[in-house]
C-alpha cells in the first residue's frame, strides 16, 4: 500500500520502502504527466542522506526515462527546500525529494511537489493514488542508469548556489556582518551544513559546526530539532559562548534554535518572533497562518497589529495555500515548519534561519531579550505536548469513541467551541486549547494543549490520557 500523509509517503525501509513500491510510485506520476500533457517539461529529483535515498532517487529516474520523461536529478544529497525553490524558479509541473524527513532512521518516503514549487495537496495526492492503483505492469519498466544518462533523459545537475543566491539577495548581509555574530550550527547529521554555512560565512559570521558527518542512523537520535535532541547544542552554545544555535531536521526543512543563554526555544517562540520582526521591524503587512496544534500567542500578536491569524488543518499544504489565498506574511507550524512570503511556497529552515539571524543583527538585542520583551508584552501561555502509541486495535477504538461517536470526558473548563476539522480540537473561553489527532506520518496519537499554566496544560493531557486509556 502507497499512501500519502500529511508529509508525502512514508514507510519502513525495506517493508513498504522497496524498490518495487518507488517504482509504482514513479510510473503511476508518469501516467498522470502523460494525461495532463506536461511530460515534455520533465521532472526533478532530489534527495537527503537517509539509508538508500540515493539509489531511490536513481531507480525513480531510470523509470521516468524509460517512459521518455526527462528527470533532472540533483546529483549531491540536498536540501529539500532546494527542490521546492528549483520547481518554482525553473517553472516544473512536478519535482520529487527522497526523504522522510524528521521520522525515525528506518524509515524513508517521498514528498511530491507540484507547479510553483508547492507541496502536492489532497486532491494532487488522491489522484497520485488513483493512478498508483491503475499500475498493473509489475515489475515496472525501467531501463539502466547508464543508458538513461546516454539517451539524455537522465541530467545531473546542482542548482545550490541559484538556490543560496536567492535567500542572500533577500537579507540584510551588511547589517549581519558589522554585527559580528558566533553562531553554532547542528545539522543533525542531515543535509543543511553546506547551505547554512555558506550563508553565514558570506555574512562575516563566526561559525561552530557539530553533528555534520554523514550517519544514517542519525546519532542515534530522531533528526527532528527538540529540547531533546539539542541538548548537546545547548551545552555547545553555552560553552563557545555563542548568540544563537541553530538545528534543522533530516532534509532542513525544519528549524529549531537555541537562544544566548542556552534556552531551547519552541518552534511556536520562532515563529512568534519571527512575524514579530518582519511586521514591527521590517514593516511588512499582512496575516499569518497556522495549523491547530500552533500556538494561539500569533494570533495575540497579528492581532496588537490590526492582522488576522488563520488556522488550518495538520500539513503544510494547508498552510502554504492559505498563505497563498490571504498574502499572508508567515505560516507554520509546532513541529519546526515554516514559510515566509516571497521565498518559496513551502517550509525552508535554511531561510528561517537566515532571517533568525538578521533578527538579531537589526535589533541589536539577544535573542533572549527578543522573546522576554514579546512574553511580556503578550502574556504567552504554556504549552504540553505528547505522544503515545498503540496498537490497530487500540486505534480504532479512539477513533470510534472520539472521532465517529465523539465521546468526550467531562471538561472542567468553560468551552467556547468543539472542532473536528482534523481530530478534536476544544478552544476554551480563557483561550486555552487542547488538540487530539493521530499523526499523518508516523503511527501516533498527538496530544497538545495550550493553558495559562503549565500544570493545568498538564492536567487537561491526562485527563484524556486517562479517559482514552493511553
Amino acid at each position: 500500500m502507497i499512501q500519502f500523509g500529511t508529509g508525502g509517503w512514508r514507510a519502513i525501509i525495506g517493508d513498504g520502502f522497496t524498490r518495487e513500491n518507488i517504482q509504482i510510485l514513479s510510473r503511476a506520476l508518469c501516467d498522470k504527466m502523460k494525461e495532463e500533457k506536461v511530460a515534455e517539461d520533465g521532472i526533478v529529483l532530489g534527495y537527503d542522506r537517509r539509508f538508500l535515498s540515493k539509489e531511490a532517487m536513481q531507480w525513480a529516474a531510470q523509470v521516468f526515462a524509460a517512459e521518455g520523461i526527462k528527470a533532472y536529478l540533483i546529483n549531491k544529497s540536498a536540501p529539500t527546500p532546494l527542490i521546492m525553490f528549483y520547481v518554482m524558479k525553473h517553472q516544473f509541473h512536478y519535482g520529487m525529494m527522497i526523504t522522510a524527513s524528521h521520522n525515525p532512521a528506518i524509515y524513508n518516503g517521498i514528498k511530491v511537489f507540484t507547479f510553483g514549487g508547492r507541496d502536492a495537496d489532497e486532491v494532487q495526492t488522491a489522484d497520485i493514488e488513483h493512478y498508483i492503483n491503475e499500475v498493473t505492469d509489475i515489475p515496472v519498466d525501467d531501463i539502466s542508469y547508464g543508458e538513461g544518462v546516454a539517451a539524455g533523459l537522465i541530467e545531473e545537475i546542482y542548482p545550490l548556489n541559484e538556490y543560496l543566491d536567492s535567500i542572500i539577495d533577500t537579507i540584510d548581509m551588511k547589517r549581519i556582518k558589522d554585527s559580528r555574530l558566533k553562531v553554532a550550527l547542528d545539522p543533525m547529521y542531515g543535509v543543511s551544513e553546506t547551505s547554512l554555512k555558506t550563508i553565514l560565512m558570506t555574512a562575516r559570521c563566526e561559525v561552530e559546526t557539530i553533528h555534520e558527518r554523514h550517519d544514517t542512523l542519525f546519532g542515534g537520535k530522531l533528526p527532528a530539532p527538540t529540547a531533546e535532541t539539542l541538548r548537546t547544542l545547548q551545552n555547545y552554545v553555552l560553552d563557545k559562548k555563542c548568540n544563537l544555535g541553530i538545528a534543522t531536521d533530516g532534509d532542513a526543512d525544519r528549524i529549531g534554535v537555541i537562544d544566548d543563554k542556552g534556552n531551547f526555544l519552541h518552534p511556536n517562540d520562532i515563529l512568534v518572533l519571527l512575524y514579530y520582526y518582519l511586521v514591527k521591524y521590517k514593516g511588512w503587512h499582512g496575516p499569518a497562518v497556522r495549523n491547530i496544534c500552533t500556538t494561539h500567542l500569533l494570533d495575540r500578536v497579528a492581532e496588537s497589529f490590526g492582522e488576522e491569524c488563520y488556522e488550518v488543518p495538520v500539513g503544510f499544504k494547508h498552510i502554504s495555500a492559505k498563505m497563498f489565498a490571504t498574502d499572508a506574511i508567515i505560516g507554520g507550524e509546532s513541529s519546526g515548519g515554516m514559510a515566509v512570503r516571497g521565498h518559496i511556497k513551502g517550509k525552508d529552515g535554511i531561510y528561517a534561519s537566515a532571517l533568525l539571524v538578521e533578527m538579531i543583527a537589526v535589533t541589536g538585542m539577544k535573542l533572549s531579550e527578543i522573546m522576554k520583551t514579546i512574553r511580556r508584552e503578550y502574556d504567552g501561555m504554556a504549552l504540553e505536548e505528547r505522544d503515545y502509541r498503540f496498537s490497530p486495535k487500540k486505534k480504532e477504538d479512539i477513533r470510534r469513541r472520539l472521532l465517529e461517536e465523539k465521546e468526550l470526558p467531562q471538561i472542567p473548563y468553560e468551552v467556547s467551541d468543539i472542532s473536528y476539522l482534523d481530530g478534536l480540537k476544544i478552544y476554551l473561553k480563557d483561550g486555552g486549547w487542547i488538540s487530539v489527532r493521530f499523526s499523518g506520518t508516523e503511527p501516533l496519537l498527538r496530544i497538545f494543549c495550550e493553558m495559562k499554566g503549565k500544570k493545568d496544560a498538564a492536567d487537561f493531557c491526562r485527563l484524556f490520557e486517562e479517559y482514552l486509556g493511553l
